[in-house]
């Protein structure tokens, strides 16, 4: 983004929301303008993004803050905390739901009510909440679906080793261990810290503390972002690991009569 254009809001979302987007996978084709567009277009952009976009607007509107690119919004969005902390989640799932229910499709047939127990303002409510992927699990061909969530979601990583245009990273992968999710030991991996000339974190040190998103590194990351994060993920787990046991239950009962 132009540097004499950025708002910290819009340059934190273009950041995280660069690598899914450029990807193909999320949002309009924006690759350019969350790489080098103004603060203006970047906003434009962000209105399109139908997955992000509404979990903005309804943190915003329920905080009391007017523009949903605030960096409170923005933040809290992204690494749980913040002003969506303060939020009742299971009140801001119920706006939630209003706002992309009707917009889905069969796929999204889970978005009712029933859902509101995993609710929460943040990214790792729409990974492992909102979209269909956990809802795949436990059905005998795991791989797939874990690699998505596993990518989909921010994760926190550790620079290791600098290779140039490469680092090493330490992380902690989903695993799933006795049909609920868990953080598997830490493992380490190559990844690139710049993608054609584009640099998210530019002057990466050894031990710096980074995030990810599909396999692409968005930002260092302060240490009250870390901690949000971490436990904002953590708690997410916790909650949907209740529906995957649940389901896992019924699974297993089920089998038992037939």
């Amino acid at each position: 983004m132009t540097a004499a254009a950025t708002d910290a809001g819009a340059e934190l979302f273009a950041r995280y929301a660069y690598a899914p987007n450029h990807l193909g996978y999320c949002g309009p084709p924006a690759g350019d303008v969350l790489r080098t567009g103004t603060a203006a277009q970047v906003r434009a952009a962000a209105r399109r993004f139908s997955g992000a976009w509404p979990y903005l607007q309804v943190l915003s509107r329920m905080a009391g803050i007017d523009d949903p690119l605030d960096p409170r919004v923005v933040e809290s969005y992204w690494f749980g905390g913040g002003v969506g902390e303060r939020l009742d989640p299971r009140a801001f799932g119920a706006e939630l739901l209003a706002v992309i229910g009707p917009q889905a499709g069969h796929y999204w047939s889970h978005l009712t009510a029933d859902l509101l127990d995993e609710a929460a303002g943040n990214h790792a409510f729409h990974v492992l909440g909102v979209y269909p992927w956990t809802r795949l699990l436990g059905r005998g061909a795991d791989e797939h679906p874990l690699h998505v969530l596993d990518s989909c979601r921010i994760t926190w990583a550790t620079v290791l080793a600098l290779r140039g245009d490469e680092v090493d990273v330490r992380y902690r992968p989903l695993s799933l261990v006795g049909g609920a999710l868990r953080l598997a030991e830490p493992v380490v991996t190559r990844i690139p810290a710049v993608v054609e000339g584009y640099a998210p974190a530019p002057g990466l040190r050894v031990d710096d503390a980074v995030a990810l998103h599909w396999g692409r590194i968005c930002g260092r990351l302060e240490r009250s972002r870390l901690h949000e994060l971490r436990a904002s993920t953590v708690r997410q787990l916790e909650r949907t690991n209740r529906r995957l046991l649940r389901v896992a239950a019924r699974s297993e009962r089920k089998g038992r009569v037939t």
